[in-house]
């Protein structure tokens, strides 16, 4: 996938890693949502838009979907968040999805609706793996 400038990239969820809350994401799960842009939040806080912090690129793959992440560079916690990245202070990401298809814990069909950077992502393997 082709992607813009974007200011870090990592997986905003991996596929077959049971969650925090129980639940296991399969394969393909959020295909649908390949080639998305969605908002990038701060701890999936919805109520401020002050917590928007720029958006991501969605990319499905194999193992999960992995994201490019760009910041407002013109708000102040854009700039903040981008350095908080670039130091490695936050290292995990999470998704907030709805319309979720399951079966039994396994997810298989969702629509992700925003990429957070979290301070500890219910999925372990969700990760920045290029600030």
């Amino acid at each position: 996938m082709k992607t813009k400038n974007y200011d870090f990239s990592g997986w905003a969820t991996r596929n077959d890693i049971k969650c925090a809350d129980g639940l296991t994401i399969r394969q393909d799960a959020f295909a649908d949502c390949d080639g998305m842009e969605v908002p990038l939040v701060y701890m999936h806080d919805h109520k401020d838009p002050g917590n928007v912090l720029g958006h991501a690129l969605l990319e499905n793959r194999e193992e999960g979907v992995y994201c490019y992440g760009s910041f407002n560079d013109d708000t102040e916690q854009g700039q903040m968040a981008k350095a908080l990245v670039a130091h490695g202070d936050i290292t995990s990401l999470s998704i907030f999805a709805n319309q979720l298809v399951k079966k039994g814990t396994d997810v298989l069909h969702g629509a992700i609706r925003e990429v957070s950077l979290v301070l500890a992502g219910a999925n372990p393997g969700a990760t920045i793996d290029f600030p």
